[in-house]
């Protein structure tokens, strides 16, 4: 039996475990955690389930999925270890994850600032496959880039909007190279492996990356350039086509 000797409030294992209630009962729900004792209406949780929330948080940090660390932890016996294991090796990634409050305190903003954002679009890119709204290093360091550029007097709302606008106008793009990817090389493999189709995913994913990335900075460059020329301030213009072409990159002027 997990719970042994409760004591603990909700509140206080929330405290203790640094998880928000909501991921407690989520976890709860997912019969990663046993239900508590009660008290007449009062819940109670043990020390054996402080210890799995951390097993279960140091996991998700490692980048394993729920439904891997639910086998490791809740069912070894049932699919057996060694399975388990290996599928968990096979999943694990590098990153570390953070949950909301863990991510806002990292950033040193507050959370209500961080609810803005899951509460727009946004929220479909930051979930993971069990839905749960988990941040890596990657995102933490997207995010304090962020925080420089509001730096410079952008107000957050007109950000957040661009953002939005970005958002909405990517999806149509990202749909049709999924549609490219399925009909060309998806398609193409329809004999070959899953895991070879995955390999070919896993060595296009960067390479498409880079290249958007590529032509959005092209882009930005190109067109703040011909909107400073149009302005009539050649000292800018000429300051800012110095400090464009000291990054390296070629540019398609106009």
């Amino acid at each position: 039996m997990l719970v042994n000797s409760p004591s603990l409030t909700i509140a206080e294992l929330a405290k203790r475990s640094r998880l928000p209630i909501d991921t407690i009962r989520y976890y709860q729900g997912l019969g990663l955690l046993d239900a508590p004792r009660r008290r007449g209406r009062i819940a109670l949780y043990g020390e054996a389930h402080l210890k799995r929330l951390r097993l279960i948080r140091s996991m998700a940090r490692r980048g394993l999925p729920l439904k891997v660390i639910k086998d490791l932890v809740v069912r070894p016996a049932k699919r057996g270890m060694e399975r388990a294991l290996r599928s968990a090796v096979e999943q694990e990634t590098d990153r570390a994850r953070y949950t909301s409050s863990e991510f806002a305190e990292m950033l040193g903003v507050p959370r209500g600032l961080l609810d803005l954002v899951e509460g727009c679009a946004l929220r479909e890119v930051l979930k993971d496959q069990d839905g749960a709204i988990l941040y890596s290093d990657a995102d933490l360091e997207a995010a304090r880039g962020v925080m420089q550029i509001l730096g410079y007097g952008i107000p957050v709302t007109r950000l957040l909007s661009l953002a939005l606008r970005h958002h909405s106008a990517a999806l149509e793009t990202v749909d049709e190279a999924i549609d490219l990817f399925n009909e060309y090389v998806r398609g193409a493999q329809s004999d070959a492996s899953p895991e070879a189709v995955a390999e070919s995913f896993r060595a296009m994913l960067p390479l498409v990356v880079s290249l958007v990335g590529h032509h959005f900075y092209r882009l930005l460059v190109s067109r703040a350039l011909a909107r400073l020329r149009q302005s009539g301030d050649e000292q800018a213009f000429q300051m800012a086509t110095r400090e464009a072409a000291a990054i390296r990159l070629p540019l398609a002027q106009r």
